[in-house]
């Protein structure tokens, strides 16, 4: 892994829209017209919220401070945003979504994933119950999962994107960004939340035992986009701006670790 991660650094060779980590997806999973990607029914939404706030982000709360000593800056940030949004994020750990979620805790967040996710064995009922909403790679389910999303946004909720799409561990640069989270921003006139995970040396005791990095989220003012005639130039230039703000956080903080992991 830290290899592969040195090479790319050096090379930039890898293909973006590949997960750097193989994962195992064995199950058959079909989204079409009646698929439910924000199920309505009360008694799921009521294990949910259990799964969600019960279980979920009281343990991930002392399993990301103890394994990455996270912590999350710019909280004040969240208040600035009027109604729904879409959050962003560099895609850089297993957990980093869980990551978002405690910053976004008083929200309430969906996360896009790819349909892989739901393939896995057992996980896939877990993160249906979390928020998980898989992305349709056919075009004809299209309109049905812009719709849901819609929704959620027009509900005040917040949506979550990895712009990068791919997941590399411990990457230390911001990537190129797809255009899908920008759409969503302007066709529903909602801000982009944007959130960068940076790395840093461990300190005190922790450099005793720990080899690998440890954890900053640094939430950033919202985006809001620019109103103008030409939807595409809009959607580009939130997109630019956003990454731009993104990659600005990410420089200033990478040259307080060496190595990668």
């Amino acid at each position: 892994m830290k290899e592969i991660l040195q090479e790319v650094e050096k090379n930039e060779i890898y293909d973006e829209n590949e997960d750097i980590i193989e994962v195992w997806h064995p199950l058959d999973f079909k989204i079409d017209e009646n698929y439910k990607y924000v199920p309505k029914s009360k008694i799921f939404n009521f294990f949910s919220n259990l799964l969600y706030y019960g279980v979920a982000i009281p343990i991930l709360f002392f399993l990301t401070k103890i394994i990455y000593d996270l912590k999350i800056e710019g909280r004040e940030n969240v208040q600035k945003v009027e109604g729904g949004a879409i959050s962003v994020s560099n895609h850089v750990l297993i957990l980093d979504c869980a990551m978002v979620g405690l910053a976004l805790d008083e929200k309430r967040v969906y996360y896009t994933t790819r349909e892989e996710s739901f393939k896995i064995p057992f996980v896939r009922k877990l993160i249906k119950l979390l928020r998980a909403i898989p992305i349709p790679h056919e075009m004809k389910n299209k309109p049905y999962f812009k719709k849901a999303l819609s929704d959620i946004l027009k509900d005040n909720g917040f949506v979550h994107f990895y712009p990068e799409a791919a997941l590399w561990p411990y990457y230390t640069k911001i990537r190129n960004f797809k255009s899908g989270a920008f759409y969503f921003a302007v066709e529903n006139n909602v801000s982009i939340l944007p959130m960068v995970f940076t790395f840093r040396r461990p300190n005190g005791f922790r450099r005793i035992f720990k080899k690998k990095s440890d954890v900053t989220l640094t939430i950033l003012e919202p985006i809001k986009p620019e109103i103008q005639k030409d939807k595409k130039q809009e959607i580009e230039k939130l997109k630019e701006n956003v990454y731009k703000a993104m990659q600005k956080v990410s420089l200033n903080k990478k040259g307080k670790i060496k190595n990668v992991g």
